[in-house]
This record gives structure tokens, sequence and C-alpha cells, in this order.
């Protein structure tokens, strides 16, 4: 090399943009969550933690693994507002999830997604399809919720969470 000549190294950007790590996205804070799917109403916390017997039959009714027994919940006149984290394929998607008096989901937001793919998940159509669900209904990918191709574990681990946080309502909130 003859002094005074500067070599350059070029690096695909692609490949550098590969090996970086997806960042969490955040679309709605817990109190915009509760803004937009309870308006004005008074929401009170509850602080409830599952019994090791609750557990047991939240996680017969769904078919799926509790992962803490201390739940997010707070009642509102018309219902319950729930915060729960599932992981997707590798990291936790945090969602929200309104809940009629009578145990029907009302709504869900993605409050937090953090793959680097599945995010589709966050749109209305896939969403709506929960609207008026109960803890009765199937809730399986595949069967009553459609999936979405690239986003199958998102779709499938979001579908579990709602079921569980549906036969915990039967289980510990109906009534309350």
């Amino acid at each position: 090399m003859k002094p005074g000549h500067v070599s350059w190294i070029v690096l695909p950007v692609a490949g550098l943009s590969a090996s970086m790590p997806a960042q969490a996205a955040v679309y709605l804070t817990v109190a915009q969550a509760q803004q937009l799917m309870f308006g004005d109403a008074p929401l009170t916390a509850l602080s409830i933690t599952l019994t090791p017997a609750q557990i047991a039959a939240i996680e017969q009714r769904s078919g799926v693994r509790v992962a803490t027994p201390v739940l997010q919940v707070w009642k509102a006149p018309t219902g319950y507002f729930l915060v729960d984290a599932v992981i997707g394929k590798h990291d936790l998607i945090t969602y929200a999830l309104a809940l009629t008096s009578a145990g029907a989901v009302r709504e869900i937001e993605v409050l937090e997604y953090r793959e680097a793919y599945g995010s589709e998940i966050r749109l209305p159509r896939w969403r709506a399809q929960f609207t008026g669900k109960h803890a009765g209904d199937p809730l399986r990918v595949g069967q009553d919720i459609q999936g979405i191709s690239g986003a199958t574990l998102s779709c499938e681990h979001v579908t579990d969470g709602i079921r569980r946080l549906l036969a915990t309502y039967e289980q510990v909130l109906k009534g309350g």
C-alpha cells in the first residue's frame, strides 16, 4: 500500500441490520389503553394473587400454564381491564384485554411488541375475532381464530393468553 493511500472496507448494510436485535415497540401505555377501552369510566385496581387451587383450576379449564400468580386487573363499572404478557417466538408481547361484566371479550390491544416479526397481530381485523368470545369458546388458532402467516407463534400465544384470562375471569372474577 502506498503511503497516504486510504483503503475502505465496505460492509453490506443488510448484513449488519439482520444481526441487530429487534427493539420493543410501545404502542400504548396501560393508562392509554384504559382510556381507549373504557373512556372516562373510573377503574379500580384489584390486588389479586391466585392461590394454588385457582391456578390448577385455570390451567385445567384453559389448557394453558399460569406463569405468574399475580394478576394485573382493574374493575370498571361495565367490566374488567386486564394486562398480561405472553412469549411470542422469543420475546414478550404485552397486551390488554377488556371484558364485559358478563365475561365476554370487549376488546384487545397490543401494548408492547418486542419480536422482529409478527406485529400484524395489532391489526384491528385480527383482534376483532375475539370480540364477544367467552370462556366456553374454543379460542384456538385454526378453529375459531384465524392465524396470520409470519405471525404464527404470536397469534397462538396471544390466543392462549386470552383463553387463560377468560378462564381466570370464570374462576376468580365472575360475580366479583
